[in-house]
């Protein structure tokens, strides 16, 4: 029901559970709101859980600090000062589970706070280009609580609610939290150029999230009916499917249509998503999920990493013991990958990170996280070239991997691992 701000949390009590909906949806306005309940209550905890938000993380306000606690499936950069400090703390899990967690139970939401597309003449409404993890909260939150925004857009798929699925509503206009890609770097050209190799005609397609993946996008433009099952997209792919690049003619899951379970990025991917029938938006438990991804032909998976060591595992959450990120759902798409037909499980990565220092490593830094086991380990590019560790040996692959790192860096890991 349409309600006042005052009334939709006049319930609220001590140590409730609540869901934030994720990336560009994220309802700011609804966090402010329960927040400032609670100091009116005396509210002594909140527990908020989501993914990674865009704009403003409001419930990690300074003035919030004594009662509210994070828990992040995934850790954006507005939260990672929270993590440091204590006020967060990340729950490694695979993006395609965390519906599990909700539905049966091991996580109690108590409330789901999300953002809608206004509601059709059939009394229904989207959750725009974030349904993820999103649509299982809602499902299974005890109360949901809605803020419909004309700016939303709305999408076809999963992501439809009805108003009876809603508890209590609020009615606002505020743009979503929008930004344009970055300028590619020469090096992010080179790596676009290599993976770009590995990609065949008629290929299904799954793109992480940054710069690399644009790039790769970007060196897709003599390609043929590339198909698109991904955990996320941004601006890069809009460019594919108006030259008629991206068909999904041979999709085995969804053909015709692009799958994704959410998107972020400019004003213009969002005029793109809105009432597109061509882009279905699911449920991460959906995408994500290997036994799906494997139906799809020549899965190439394109994800990234902080480091890789020479025995070919793979870092892609923390910088040591620091959480930067999570695990989301690298591992559900590399494993779909080299199930599919003609698949390719690739992880691209520039040579060096910002600072100078090499991302191919004799060791892991201590306290890095595993996120892909080497086992798991198949294509590594940089933009010195591409190398598939499967069927290496663990000596094999270490020289294979030294010879795509960065030339001043090669010595010093041959150094190193000729004393291993």
């Amino acid at each position: 029901m349409l309600t006042t701000a005052k009334q939709l949390f006049n319930d609220l009590k001590d140590n409730a559970h609540i869901f934030l909906h994720s990336a560009a949806c994220n309802p700011t306005i609804l966090a402010e709101l329960i927040c400032e309940e609670a100091i009116q209550k005396g509210i002594k905890k909140l527990n908020f859980y989501h993914l990674h938000l865009d704009g403003e993380a409001v419930h990690l306000r300074e003035k919030y600090r004594d009662f509210v606690e994070v828990n992040c499936f995934f850790v954006g950069a507005n939260c990672r000062s929270a993590l440091r400090s204590g006020q967060a703390s990340y729950i490694p899990v695979f993006l395609s589970q965390i519906h599990e967690l909700f539905i049966n139970g091991t996580i109690e939401l108590d409330y789901a706070l999300i953002q809608t597309s206004q509601f059709d003449r059939h009394g229904y409404a989207t959750l725009g280009p974030s349904v993820d993890i999103s649509v299982s909260a809602l499902h299974s939150a005890k109360k949901v609580i809605a803020m419909i925004n004309p700016n939303m857009p709305k999408v076809f798929g999963e992501g439809v609610v009805h108003h009876s699925n809603i508890n209590h509503f609020i009615e606002v206009s505020q743009e979503l939290p929008a930004f344009n890609a970055k300028a590619l770097s020469e090096i992010d050209i080179a790596i676009g150029k290599n993976v770009a190799k590995l990609i065949e005609d008629g290929s299904t397609l799954q793109m992480g999230i940054g710069d690399i993946p644009n790039a790769v996008l970007n060196e897709l433009h003599g390609h043929k009916d590339l198909g698109i099952h991904t955990e996320m997209f941004s601006d890069g792919l809009i460019p594919l499917v108006k030259k008629g690049i991206v068909t999904n003619k041979y999709k085995k899951i969804h053909p015709y249509r692009i799958v994704s379970s959410f998107a972020t990025g400019s004003k213009d991917l969002y005029d793109f998503i809105d009432d597109n029938p061509i882009v279905q938006f699911m449920g991460a438990n959906f995408v994500n999920d290997p036994r799906v991804i494997l139906k799809n032909p020549k899965v190439c998976a394109i994800n990234s990493a902080i480091e890789i060591d020479l025995t070919g595992q793979i870092c892609s959450d923390s910088i040591g013991h620091k959480i930067f990120s999570g695990v989301g759902g690298q591992i559900d798409f590399l494993r779909g990958a080299v199930l599919s037909h003609g698949g390719k499980a690739i992880i691209a990565i520039p040579s060096r990170t910002k600072t100078g220092k090499s991302k191919i490593v004799a060791e892991l830094a201590q306290g890095a996280g595993v996120v892909t086991t080497r086992a798991h380990a198949h294509w590594v590019i940089t933009e010195y070239g591409a190398v598939n560790l499967m069927g290496k040996s663990l000596r094999q692959r270490s020289k294979a991997l030294v010879k795509i790192a960065h030339p001043d860096d090669r010595e010093n890991l041959l150094r190193q691992l000729a004393k291993s």
